[in-house]
């Protein structure tokens, strides 16, 4: 199974490069880390939060993080399904997503931008057009 990670090395590097043209233009971008996994104790602990739950399910927990002045969403998930799906409701509010196999972390873009540094992941832009005239999404909607 050698081909799995060069491919997943390689879907990392083209996500980083279309990032860095749409980003702030922040230093580091292509040194991100294997994706993490684990339950949402586990992430927050990497991400070196303090989790305050907010849902307790079967098919999704979701806690509330604080990162400095800023928060963000942790989101683990039962299923990979469930979680795309979610994630195709959501983007509808647009705001930007840091996703990993049964996670996903929701905040502003420097915020998520900076946990991709801690837990790798993939980042996602929402909807453009729910957002008109603010801070999200001003660059182009590929993601």
């Amino acid at each position: 199974m050698r081909v799995t990670r060069p491919m997943l090395a390689l879907t990392c590097a083209v996500a980083a490069l279309a990032l860095a043209g749409c980003g702030s233009g922040g230093a580091g971008g292509d040194e991100v880390p294997p994706t993490a996994t684990g339950s949402l104790e586990h992430l927050a602990a990497e991400a070196k939060c303090e989790p305050n739950m907010q849902t307790d399910a079967d098919t999704i927990r979701q806690a509330l993080c604080k990162k400095g002045g800023e928060k963000y969403v942790l989101a683990t998930f039962a299923t990979d399904r469930g979680q795309r799906e979610w994630l195709n409701t959501a983007k509808d509010y647009g705001g930007y997503y840091l996703v990993g196999r049964k996670w996903v972390a929701v905040g502003e873009e420097r915020t998520v931008a900076a946990l991709r540094s801690t837990l790798g992941g993939t980042m996602e832009e929402g909807s453009e057009h729910m957002n008109p005239g603010g801070s999200h999404n001003q660059g182009g909607h590929h993601g």
